[in-house]
């Protein structure tokens, strides 16, 4: 067994020979029964989108009976031990546990190094006169930055231009991260299901809305988007994915597709079933699936066909103006671009959405898509309202003066205030201009209708004429204390 080392470069000396893995895994397994991932008879993946997933596997092992240690191997690296479940096919009589054991002290060039600290390894030198290696017994004394303290022929010596030999693999460094349990079997052949919790299983929607030329329709088609950081592959999984917001202990440092819309597809086409699971959703792929570590998966979750969307121009105030004189406030401020879209059967849509990324694109003259905006929505149970905020408008902007303010005491006040909305456009417009206010208020008179929206806020819908502008003037009384 050899541990090699380059000529040059101080401190990058460790590559480990296959020699070293084939002792490893002979004196891992001992006495112990193994399974490995190749006694998988069925494997299901359930992630949920707050990076952890539940692995639920199913083996059939040649335990033996009586007391017998299982070496359970290819288990995911990110595994928390303390979740672990394992039964019997054939009940509970068959198959108990008396010690359950996680070991992860995983053979590396560092590790073994430092399992041989204080013993005898062997120096293997190579002489390009004679073509051989040299051989020297010695003592490891110590290991610091990677770099071997030895003690060869009574002489004490570092960065020695060789490499190491080691006589076997210490019985507690293991190639893998592995469960090992303490059985007692009542049957030769078990049938056994094993589930626990992995960390680094994660999973997102994206979404791609495609708009018509007048911004009323749209095309949306939904992606899932899988990662597995897990540190285990698992081939031919049943795959499910969980949408919702799930608790968990911080540790120190529905009903099914099959009423989709008309214009929308989900299921066979798109690969996933929807249904209710206690307050969440669960989607389910209807084909196994290969999750492997290290990897990127993204499969179909629907597609929708010209569903109906609403673009909103919105004007934002700030609370803090009406208490204090101001005068002018804000000059060419940029007005809000949204996109409203109603979740319902209705609309082409109607199916609990998962939260994650819309991106927009729309045609410009020649017919090219062009990127038009992003926006992250949160999960969306049907019949609900998505709004994605697209960005800013370029050619529709406003002013927002405070024309006149008077106190009435401490803490009550009289404003008048005028906003102007230019429309730069061949085109007139609708903007929402909302005006968050707080405390106790009250529009004495204004130039347009006002709608209270909420306690503290008032809105006003106007049209702005195409290359034109359009001004907001109201009084409005305020009591903040």
């Amino acid at each position: 067994m050899v541990l090699k080392r380059k000529r040059s470069g101080v401190g990058r000396w460790l590559g480990l020979s296959a020699a070293v893995f084939l002792v490893a895994g002979a004196a891992a397994a001992g006495p112990s029964k193994i399974s490995t991932a190749e006694d998988r008879r069925e494997v299901t993946i359930t992630v949920y989108n707050q990076n952890f997933g539940l692995v639920r596997e199913v083996r059939e092992i040649d335990i033996g009976t009586g007391t017998v240690p299982l070496e359970f191997r290819d288990v995911a690296v990110q595994m928390q031990p303390e979740t672990v479940h394992i039964k019997s096919a054939a009940g509970a009589a068959a198959l108990s546990v008396l010690e359950q054991n996680y070991r992860y002290d995983l053979l590396s060039p560092a590790t073994l190094l430092q399992k041989f600290v204080g013993k005898k390894v062997r120096v293997h030198r190579y002489i390009e006169k004679t073509g051989k290696d040299e051989t020297h017994e010695a003592e490891l004394l110590s290991v610091a930055d990677g770099r071997p303290v030895l003690k060869i022929n009574g002489e004490i010596t570092f960065d020695y231009p060789g490499r190491l030999s080691f006589p076997k693999v210490p019985d507690n460094l293991i190639a893998k991260p592995t469960l090992v349990w303490m059985l007692e079997s009542k049957k030769p052949k078990q049938r056994v299901e094993v589930t626990y919790l992995a960390r680094a299983l994660n999973w997102r929607a994206d979404y791609v809305l495609v708009v018509n030329e007048d911004d009323t329709r749209g095309d949306l088609t939904g992606w899932v988007t899988l990662t597995n950081q897990s540190g285990a592959s698992y081939k031919n999984a049943q795959l499910k994915l969980v949408a919702g917001d799930v608790n968990r202990v911080s540790r120190p440092s529905s009903r099914s597709l099959a009423y989709a819309s008309k214009g929308m597809t989900a299921g066979k086409k798109a690969g996933f079933s929807e249904e209710s699971l206690f307050e969440y959703h669960l989607y389910s792929l209807q084909r196994p699936t290969d999750v492997l570590n290290k990897e990127q998966k993204q499969v179909s979750l629907l597609e929708a066909s010209n569903i109906g969307i609403q673009k909103r121009l919105m004007f934002y105030g700030q609370q803090y103006w009406y208490r204090s004189r101001h005068g002018s406030v804000m000059s060419n401020q940029k007005v809000g671009v949204y996109l409203d879209l109603k979740n319902s059967k209705q609309n082409g849509l109607g199916m609990p959405l998962p939260k994650g990324t819309v991106r927009v694109y729309k045609a410009d003259k020649s017919g090219a898509q062009q990127f038009i905006g992003e926006d992250n929505i949160d999960h969306t149970p049907k019949d609900e309202r998505v709004r994605v905020k697209m960005g800013e408008a370029f050619d529709v902007v406003g002013d927002r003066k405070q024309m006149s303010w008077k106190p009435f005491g401490r803490c009550v006040s009289e404003s008048t205030w005028e906003i102007e909305l230019r429309n730069h456009k061949d085109k007139a417009v609708v903007v929402q201009d909302f005006e968050p206010i707080g405390g106790d208020w009250k529009v004495l008179e204004s130039s347009h209708p006002h709608k209270r929206k909420d306690a503290n806020t008032f809105t006003f819908e106007v049209r702005v004429p195409a290359n034109g502008k359009t001004k907001i003037k109201y009084r409005v009384r305020v009591r903040w204390c």
